[in-house]
């Protein structure tokens, strides 16, 4: 079954993380295709580095110690954290 597209907006977004567990943070910029196909349907595919990626916002374990939870920050504020972790 092929679905046939009629609208794609992409847009551009950075996201900052930090794990609750162990201390560790990160930041990511997605590209983000919010597509509409002919029956109307939304959807929202999340891109990092050119690869499709789950949603950053059901993110729910590190990349360093597997674990959680996770906090999203606004972009820019993992590296103002780091020092008060440290």
């Amino acid at each position: 079954m092929v679905i046939m597209e009629r609208d794609t907006e992409t847009v551009h977004e950075a996201y900052a993380f930090v794990c609750l567990h162990c201390g560790h943070g990160w930041e990511e910029e997605y590209e983000i295709r919010h597509t509409t196909d002919l029956a109307g349907h939304r959807r929202a595919d999340y891109f990092a580095r050119g690869i499709r990626v789950p949603s950053p916002l059901t993110r729910n374990d590190c990349p360093s110690c597997n674990l959680g939870p996770i906090r999203i920050l606004r972009p820019g504020r993992v590296n103002s954290t780091r020092t008060y972790l440290a």
